[in-house]
Protein backbone atom coordinates (compact mmCIF):
# COMPACT_ATOMS: atom_id res chain seq x y z
CA UNK A 1 0.00 0.00 0.00
CA UNK A 2 1.10 3.82 -0.82
CA UNK A 3 0.31 6.42 1.83
CA UNK A 4 0.63 9.83 1.02
CA UNK A 5 2.44 11.46 4.00
CA UNK A 6 4.29 14.93 4.05
CA UNK A 7 7.69 14.69 2.69
CA UNK A 8 9.64 15.65 6.03
CA UNK A 9 7.17 13.08 8.17
CA UNK A 10 8.91 10.34 5.37
CA UNK A 11 12.42 11.59 5.38
CA UNK A 12 12.04 11.29 9.93
CA UNK A 13 10.63 8.02 9.58
CA UNK A 14 13.16 6.73 7.47
CA UNK A 15 16.19 8.52 8.53
CA UNK A 16 15.45 7.00 11.87
CA UNK A 17 14.58 3.71 11.09
CA UNK A 18 17.86 3.46 9.08
CA UNK A 19 19.84 4.91 11.71
CA UNK A 20 18.59 1.88 14.49
CA UNK A 21 18.99 -1.08 11.81
CA UNK A 22 22.60 -0.27 11.55
CA UNK A 23 22.84 -0.19 15.46
CA UNK A 24 20.56 -3.02 15.82
CA UNK A 25 23.08 -5.34 13.27
CA UNK A 26 25.81 -5.29 15.82
CA UNK A 27 25.91 -7.76 18.42
CA UNK A 28 26.26 -6.54 21.64
CA UNK A 29 26.31 -7.55 25.40
CA UNK A 30 23.49 -7.44 27.85
CA UNK A 31 23.22 -3.46 29.12
CA UNK A 32 21.85 -1.60 32.11
CA UNK A 33 19.12 0.77 30.70
CA UNK A 34 20.21 2.99 33.23
CA UNK A 35 23.48 3.65 31.28
CA UNK A 36 22.18 4.33 27.77
CA UNK A 37 21.81 7.87 26.60
CA UNK A 38 18.47 8.59 25.79
CA UNK A 39 17.52 9.22 21.69
CA UNK A 40 17.00 12.84 21.59
CA UNK A 41 13.90 13.43 19.62
CA UNK A 42 13.37 16.93 20.06
CA UNK A 43 16.05 17.61 17.16
CA UNK A 44 13.74 16.15 14.45
CA UNK A 45 10.46 17.62 12.65
CA UNK A 46 7.73 15.37 14.24
CA UNK A 47 10.05 13.69 16.50
CA UNK A 48 6.78 13.52 18.92
CA UNK A 49 5.37 11.11 16.89
CA UNK A 50 7.63 8.71 18.91
CA UNK A 51 8.62 7.53 22.33
CA UNK A 52 11.82 6.34 23.48
CA UNK A 53 12.13 3.14 25.21
CA UNK A 54 12.75 5.12 28.81
CA UNK A 55 10.12 7.01 28.61
CA UNK A 56 7.70 4.02 27.28
CA UNK A 57 9.40 1.76 29.94
CA UNK A 58 8.33 5.05 32.64
CA UNK A 59 5.17 4.59 31.56
CA UNK A 60 4.34 0.93 31.26
CA UNK A 61 1.31 -0.50 34.19
CA UNK A 62 -0.28 3.39 33.69
CA UNK A 63 -3.34 3.85 33.31
CA UNK A 64 -3.07 6.10 30.58
CA UNK A 65 -1.14 3.87 28.09
CA UNK A 66 -2.53 1.15 25.76
CA UNK A 67 0.48 -0.14 24.29
CA UNK A 68 -0.23 -2.55 20.96
CA UNK A 69 2.23 -5.04 19.55
CA UNK A 70 1.67 -5.36 15.82
CA UNK A 71 3.65 -7.89 15.21
CA UNK A 72 2.23 -11.26 13.96
CA UNK A 73 0.43 -13.37 16.62
CA UNK A 74 3.57 -16.30 16.58
CA UNK A 75 5.94 -13.48 17.26
CA UNK A 76 4.23 -12.01 20.27
CA UNK A 77 3.70 -14.88 21.49
CA UNK A 78 7.36 -15.68 22.08
CA UNK A 79 8.19 -12.46 23.54
CA UNK A 80 6.13 -9.00 23.69
CA UNK A 81 7.09 -5.83 26.08
CA UNK A 82 5.05 -6.59 29.51
CA UNK A 83 1.17 -5.32 29.26
CA UNK A 84 1.25 -5.01 25.56
CA UNK A 85 -2.04 -5.78 23.78
CA UNK A 86 -1.51 -8.33 20.67
CA UNK A 87 -3.37 -6.66 17.54
CA UNK A 88 -1.34 -7.99 14.61
CA UNK A 89 -1.27 -6.69 10.90
CA UNK A 90 -4.86 -5.24 9.86
CA UNK A 91 -6.12 -4.34 13.25
CA UNK A 92 -7.70 -1.14 11.85
CA UNK A 93 -8.73 -2.58 8.12
CA UNK A 94 -11.02 -3.59 6.01
CA UNK A 95 -10.45 -7.72 5.22
CA UNK A 96 -13.57 -8.26 3.59
CA UNK A 97 -12.53 -10.70 0.81
CA UNK A 98 -9.12 -11.46 -0.17
CA UNK A 99 -6.31 -8.66 -1.05
CA UNK A 100 -6.16 -6.98 -4.43
CA UNK A 101 -10.12 -6.65 -3.98
CA UNK A 102 -11.88 -3.65 -3.96
CA UNK A 103 -11.36 -1.67 -0.36
CA UNK A 104 -9.43 -5.15 1.04
CA UNK A 105 -6.65 -3.33 3.89
CA UNK A 106 -8.22 0.02 3.46
CA UNK A 107 -9.54 1.42 6.74
CA UNK A 108 -12.77 0.61 8.76
CA UNK A 109 -14.97 3.04 8.74
CA UNK A 110 -15.50 5.34 11.65
CA UNK A 111 -18.19 3.33 13.57
CA UNK A 112 -16.55 -0.06 13.37
CA UNK A 113 -13.20 1.47 14.06
CA UNK A 114 -14.56 3.13 17.12
CA UNK A 115 -15.90 -0.09 18.38
CA UNK A 116 -12.52 -1.76 17.81
CA UNK A 117 -10.61 0.94 20.15
CA UNK A 118 -13.07 0.85 22.41
CA UNK A 119 -12.89 -2.70 22.56
CA UNK A 120 -9.04 -2.12 22.84
CA UNK A 121 -9.66 0.02 25.64
CA UNK A 122 -8.70 3.19 23.89
CA UNK A 123 -9.94 7.14 25.01
CA UNK A 124 -9.15 10.53 23.79
CA UNK A 125 -7.34 10.91 26.86
CA UNK A 126 -5.28 7.67 26.21
CA UNK A 127 -1.41 7.81 25.21
CA UNK A 128 -1.58 5.24 22.13
CA UNK A 129 2.45 3.23 21.68
CA UNK A 130 2.16 1.04 19.00
CA UNK A 131 5.51 -1.47 18.08
CA UNK A 132 6.68 -4.03 16.26
CA UNK A 133 9.88 -5.97 15.50
CA UNK A 134 12.20 -3.76 13.08
CA UNK A 135 14.03 -6.91 11.28
CA UNK A 136 10.98 -9.30 11.64
CA UNK A 137 7.99 -7.69 11.89
CA UNK A 138 5.95 -6.01 8.98
CA UNK A 139 5.89 -2.31 9.67
CA UNK A 140 2.20 -2.26 10.90
CA UNK A 141 3.29 -0.38 13.89
CA UNK A 142 3.71 2.65 11.20
CA UNK A 143 0.02 1.34 9.54
CA UNK A 144 -1.78 1.57 12.69
CA UNK A 145 0.05 4.88 13.83
CA UNK A 146 -1.06 6.48 10.81
CA UNK A 147 -4.68 5.12 10.68
CA UNK A 148 -5.35 6.33 14.01
CA UNK A 149 -4.25 9.63 13.23
CA UNK A 150 -5.72 10.14 9.99
CA UNK A 151 -8.88 9.46 12.06
CA UNK A 152 -7.97 12.29 14.78
CA UNK A 153 -6.09 11.09 17.48
CA UNK A 154 -3.25 12.88 18.25
CA UNK A 155 -1.50 11.22 21.41
CA UNK A 156 -0.53 8.37 19.34
CA UNK A 157 2.85 7.32 19.21
CA UNK A 158 5.36 4.79 17.40
CA UNK A 159 8.44 3.07 19.92
CA UNK A 160 11.23 3.86 18.46
CA UNK A 161 13.65 1.01 16.88
CA UNK A 162 10.50 -1.29 17.96
CA UNK A 163 11.32 -4.47 20.39
CA UNK A 164 14.81 -4.41 18.67
CA UNK A 165 15.80 -1.14 20.25
CA UNK A 166 14.13 -2.13 23.29
CA UNK A 167 16.15 -5.18 24.11
CA UNK A 168 19.46 -3.33 22.75
CA UNK A 169 18.86 -0.56 25.31
CA UNK A 170 18.49 -3.31 27.89
CA UNK A 171 14.84 -3.82 28.22
CA UNK A 172 13.19 -7.51 28.68
CA UNK A 173 10.27 -8.83 26.56
CA UNK A 174 7.98 -11.54 28.26
CA UNK A 175 5.99 -14.27 27.00
CA UNK A 176 3.41 -14.19 29.85
CA UNK A 177 -0.27 -13.86 28.95
CA UNK A 178 -1.99 -10.46 28.55
CA UNK A 179 -5.51 -10.07 30.61
CA UNK A 180 -8.14 -9.29 27.84
CA UNK A 181 -8.60 -4.98 28.08
CA UNK A 182 -11.07 -3.40 29.99
CA UNK A 183 -13.25 -1.66 27.15
CA UNK A 184 -13.07 2.17 27.50
CA UNK A 185 -16.31 4.38 28.10
CA UNK A 186 -16.25 6.01 24.19
CA UNK A 187 -14.03 7.42 21.96
CA UNK A 188 -14.65 10.26 19.47
CA UNK A 189 -13.24 10.36 15.73
CA UNK A 190 -13.24 13.09 13.60
CA UNK A 191 -14.34 12.42 9.60
CA UNK A 192 -10.82 11.13 7.88
CA UNK A 193 -8.14 13.46 7.40
CA UNK A 194 -7.79 12.64 3.34
CA UNK A 195 -4.51 14.76 3.45
CA UNK A 196 -3.13 12.02 4.81
CA UNK A 197 -3.84 9.12 1.82
CA UNK A 198 -4.07 8.99 -1.57
CA UNK A 199 -6.05 7.21 -4.48
CA UNK A 200 -4.65 5.39 -7.61
CA UNK A 201 -5.98 8.16 -9.72
CA UNK A 202 -4.52 11.39 -7.63
CA UNK A 203 -1.18 8.85 -7.72
CA UNK A 204 -1.04 8.47 -11.40
CA UNK A 205 -2.06 11.96 -12.03
CA UNK A 206 0.95 13.23 -10.16
CA UNK A 207 4.03 11.33 -11.48
CA UNK A 208 6.74 12.99 -11.40
CA UNK A 209 5.70 15.66 -9.41
CA UNK A 210 5.61 14.07 -5.40
CA UNK A 211 7.62 12.23 -3.69
CA UNK A 212 6.75 8.70 -4.28
CA UNK A 213 8.17 5.54 -1.91
CA UNK A 214 7.49 1.84 -2.43
CA UNK A 215 8.66 0.29 0.74
CA UNK A 216 8.14 -3.04 -0.51
CA UNK A 217 10.94 -5.31 -0.64
CA UNK A 218 13.17 -5.42 -3.75
CA UNK A 219 11.85 -8.62 -5.25
CA UNK A 220 8.28 -7.41 -4.95
CA UNK A 221 9.05 -3.94 -6.80
CA UNK A 222 10.60 -5.85 -9.52
CA UNK A 223 7.62 -7.36 -10.20
CA UNK A 224 7.47 -10.57 -7.54
CA UNK A 225 4.23 -12.05 -6.66
CA UNK A 226 5.56 -14.39 -3.84
CA UNK A 227 5.09 -12.06 -1.08
CA UNK A 228 1.48 -11.87 -1.32
CA UNK A 229 0.65 -15.51 -1.87
CA UNK A 230 2.20 -16.69 1.17
CA UNK A 231 0.31 -13.19 3.23
CA UNK A 232 -2.60 -14.35 1.80
CA UNK A 233 -1.79 -17.77 2.81
CA UNK A 234 -1.06 -17.01 6.33
CA UNK A 235 -4.30 -15.18 6.55
CA UNK A 236 -6.27 -18.32 4.94
CA UNK A 237 -5.06 -20.20 7.96
CA UNK A 238 -5.79 -17.89 10.86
Amino acid sequence: MILNLKKQQVALILLLMTMLVFTGCQSKPAVDPSTVDEFDLSVYPHGDYFITPQDLNDMLGSEDLVLLDCNKPDLYAKGHIDGAIGIGLHAFSDKIGKPGDPGWGTIKSKDDLEKTLVNLGIANDKTVVLYSNVFKGPGADGRGAWQLRLAGLENVKILLGGTTYWEEVGYELTSDEVSAPTPSAGVTLKDYDESFRASKDEIFNNLGNELLIDVRTEKEFKGSQKRWRATWRSYQRR
